[in-house]
């Protein structure tokens, strides 16, 4: 009967234990959900201000047709992507596709930036000026946003790693999160604007 009660008992703690284990990984991958969600959040705000600016410009930059539909693009194509990781921010294809639509914007913004820098018009114009001061704004969010979230990942990825998480981490489904980082260094810095 001791016997019983004994493993009874141990059966409960590690039951427990366990239960603690995975609750504490849920936390965690919740935590950079929801940081993932912060950057949404600005992003969805920059992309909604990149046709403005580019609808204000065309006015002056009639001839530059190219440059501006490429920032067009570039800017729907992270759109789309964001849509993919908002489902799901721990899946490593659609954060990686987000990484490259936003690596790709970035290099757009960088040559629109420099197209407007040879129009002395444009960069007096006071709408434009006031909607890149707002991409600014908005571009400094997204770097606060991001380092929370690569913080969050890396709380996540270090716990899911350390035993004895790392011995329940697979067998519960918790896969390594991906670090938001953009890929091509020259654009991982936010997108400067200039008038």
């Amino acid at each position: 009967m001791i016997i019983l009660l004994v493993l009874l008992g141990g059966g409960v703690i590690a039951f427990l234990w366990i239960v603690m284990i995975y609750n504490r990984l849920v936390k965690l991958k919740n935590y950079f959900k929801n940081a993932f969600a912060q950057i949404d959040v600005q992003l969805v705000r920059r992309y909604d201000l990149i046709p403005n600016i580019v609808e204000a410009a065309k006015a002056y930059l009639t001839h530059e047709r190219e440059t501006l539909d490429a920032v067009i693009s570039a800017r729907n194509a992270a759109a789309a992507a964001i849509q993919q990781v908002k489902r799901d921010p721990s899946n490593a294809k659609s954060m990686q596709s987000l990484m490259g639509a936003e690596a790709a914007l970035g290099g757009a913004m960088l040559n629109f930036n420099a197209l407007t820098e040879a129009y002395p018009d444009l960069k007096a114009n006071e709408t434009i000026a006031q909607l890149q001061e707002e991409l600014i704004s908005t571009e400094n969010k997204v770097s606060f946003a991001r380092q929370r979230y690569n913080d969050d990942v890396m709380g996540y990825n270090t716990q899911r790693t350390l035993f004895p998480d790392v011995v329940f981490a697979s067998m519960f489904g918790f896969k390594e999160a991906i670090f938001f980082e953009v890929s091509d260094k020259k654009h991982s810095q936010s997108v400067k604007v200039s008038l």
